[in-house]
Parts: C-alpha cells; sequence; structure tokens
C-alpha cells in the first residue's frame, strides 16, 4: 500500500507487524521506545520507517527494561508512548510496567507471544497470559486484549491507547507470533471518521506555573514508607480497577444458548473454534464457542451465565492451562464439567477440536 496517513477507510494486505504500526500512528501515537526480540521486530521497522513522515519519533533502547521504563518516563511526559516486545522480552518488561499500575501509568505494550519458557522458540504460543495478566508483583491492575487476527490487531491497538489514557493503567494487546507474520487482509481507517474520539495525553510532569501556588504539586510514587500507606493507594487503585471492570470487559459468543458443549478459546485459537464449531453443527451435534476478548478484567458475569447453564465446556489453548484457570476462578463452584485441549507453544487446528469434541459427547 503507499504510504499515506490513513485518512479514508481502504482495504489493505498487511502482516499483523505493519498493522500494528499503522495502528498506533491511526491512533495518534507519538514515540515508540522499543528493543528487538522475535517476533514483534517489524513493529520497530515498520513504526520507524512511518515516524518521520509524519513527525513521529523512535528510540531503540539497550533492552528491554531501558525501553519499559523509557515508556513509562515519555508518558509521564505526556506523549502516546508504547513498545512491544515478546516472550523473556516481556519478562523483562514486568518492572517496568508493574511501576506502571502502582503509578497509574497509561502505557501501551504490544506483545506477539513466542513459545517459553525463557528463549524457547521464536514462532507462537498463548503461554504469556499468565504473564501479561498478572505480572510484576502487584494485583494485576491492567487491561489485556487479546486478538484474534489483524483485523483485531487494528481495532485494540487504537482502542488500547484511549482506554489507557481514559482510566490510567497499563493496557496491553497480546497477539502471537503466528498473527505478527502472517498476511491477511483488513480494513484500516481513520478512527475519528468512525465516530471514536481520540483522546489528548496529559503530561504528569513539567507543567506550567509554580507547584504549590498555581497548581497543586506532582508526586507520582511507587515506593511508600507504611504498610497502611501502601494498603490505602493499593485498595484504591483495585476499587477503581473493579468499578469500571463491567464496562471494560468483551466477549464474543457463538451459538451459546442452545448449545449441549461450548468451546472456549481465545485468540488466534478461537478461529479453529470458529471453524470447528460450524463443522460440528453441520453433524447436528449442539455445539458453541466463547470466546474471551478481555483477559484481563474477564467478562466474568457472562462466563458464570455460561457455566451455570451448560453440563460440558471443552478449554482449547496452546498452553497448558492458563487461560483455564482463569476460567476456572471465574466458574468456581458451577456444576459445568471443564474439560480440556492444551497444546504449549503449538497451533490446535480445528480437525483436532472436533475430534476432542466427539470424544467428549460421545
Amino acid at each position: 500500500m503507499s504510504e499515506e496517513l490513513v485518512i479514508e477507510e481502504k482495504r489493505v494486505f498487511m502482516t499483523g507487524n505493519e498493522v500494528v504500526a499503522w495502528a498506533a500512528l491511526a491512533a495518534g501515537a507519538d514515540i515508540m521506545y522499543g528493543y528487538p526480540i522475535t517476533p514483534q521486530n517489524e513493529i520497530m521497522h515498520y513504526w520507524s520507517r512511518l515516524a518521520p513522515r509524519y513527525g513521529k519519533d523512535f528510540l531503540q533502547t539497550e533492552d528491554e527494561l531501558s525501553a519499559g521504563f523509557a515508556t513509562a518516563g515519555g508518558v509521564m511526559a505526556g506523549r502516546k508512548a508504547f513498545t512491544a516486545t515478546a516472550g523473556s522480552g516481556s519478562v523483562l518488561m514486568q518492572e517496568p510496567l508493574a511501576m506502571a499500575e502502582m503509578m497509574r501509568l497509561p502505557t501501551v505494550t504490544v506483545v506477539q507471544q513466542r513459545g517459553g519458557p525463557s528463549t524457547a522458540t521464536v514462532i507462537y504460543s498463548q503461554q504469556e497470559v499468565t504473564l501479561t495478566t498478572m505480572g510484576g508483583n502487584g494485583e494485576g491492575m491492567r487491561v489485556v486484549y487479546s486478538t484474534a487476527g489483524h483485523q483485531d490487531l487494528y481495532d485494540y491497538t487504537i482502542k488500547a491507547f484511549n482506554l489507557a489514557w481514559k482510566y490510567r493503567f497499563p493496557t496491553f494487546v497480546l497477539g502471537d507470533g503466528y498473527q505478527a507474520k502472517m498476511r491477511e487482509p483488513l480494513t484500516i481507517y481513520d478512527p475519528e471518521k468512525r465516530g471514536i474520539t481520540l483522546l489528548e495525553p496529559d503530561p504528569y510532569v513539567g507543567r506550567e506555573g509554580e507547584p504549590g501556588r498555581d497548581r497543586p504539586p506532582a508526586q507520582y510514587r511507587n515506593t511508600y514508607n507504611l504498610e497502611e500507606e501502601l494498603y490505602e493507594k493499593l485498595m484504591s487503585d483495585i476499587r477503581d480497577f473493579e468499578k469500571i471492570s463491567t464496562e471494560i470487559a468483551e466477549y464474543e459468543s457463538m451459538h451459546t444458548e442452545e448449545a449441549e458443549l461450548v468451546i472456549v478459546a481465545h485468540g488466534i485459537v478461537f478461529r479453529a473454534v470458529r471453524e470447528a464449531v460450524g463443522n460440528l453443527r453441520e453433524q447436528g451435534l449442539r455445539v458453541g464457542g466463547f470466546r474471551p476478548v478481555t483477559l484481563r478484567p474477564l467478562p466474568a458475569p457472562q462466563i458464570r451465565d455460561l457455566v451455570d447453564g451448560l453440563k460440558k465446556i471443552l478449554v482449547v489453548e496452546s498452553a497448558y492451562g492458563q487461560i483455564a484457570r482463569l476460567l476456572k476462578e471465574a466458574a468456581y463452584g458451577a456444576a459445568c464439567e471443564i474439560h480440556t485441549l492444551f497444546k504449549p507453544g503449538v497451533g490446535i487446528a480445528a480437525g483436532e477440536i472436533e475430534d476432542r469434541v466427539k470424544e467428549i459427547l460421545k
């Protein structure tokens, strides 16, 4: 496609990493801080190619720790700053991202999951769910969107910037190596022409006027001297997060009302679920599908309604029970049977899901 700022809607054919760069541009991002790691590298490549054309900036830091802290600093200076990483890079970024959680900084981080633990593979997995939703040493006061394809990558990258600056919690777009590298068609657009008002960033520090006279002094901390002081801060953030959770949480469902069994999956694995549900229903089996789009916060009331009305669910993921653990917590106490299909670090095809469903319903 021609390198023009997105003004009119258009159909394009590109890789997922390229999509993220264009979405960040459409969202009004100012600067990306990053460090190379497969499979997210091309987000940096595409952004650094676009940045000089549109007055944006890019800084490659010396490591992921620096990229995370620089992103936090960019946000505090009032810039829409973001970063991207994967795998062991995500592990390194948890220190600055935990600081962003404590200081309520609207950082945006795109994670293109790869196999783990440690270096493992550079290809694909869904093994960074626990790390991304509950990373750091805090309480997981962060928002995580799990994308299932390139249109999602575009839509939710834009939404991530708006939501981060609206509620001031670190926000994540959780993709994977397949989405990062493959090409597929999608529609790109100017969000404001779709009625999406892009929020303007607001500096935390460096405001005009003298602190204490012209404006209240700014004091942003990630260190507390007293237990009671920390407790008061944490409970305030937790109350804020719980208050907005129902507004933030998103999900997708198909044929769940009359289903005998519902297949639960997230991200790109749900694409195989869609195909499997269609094939199984053609064979006369009453099967549905459910996808949590937000993994943090989960659409807990909808999950509870789902399991209360079902005899069986099948949880499918390219990890060994990371989304299943979150699901079981939301479904605690329900009589629904929970079956699983776990393939950590490996893609899952529709045929495998169909075989597992038939085995369960036999």
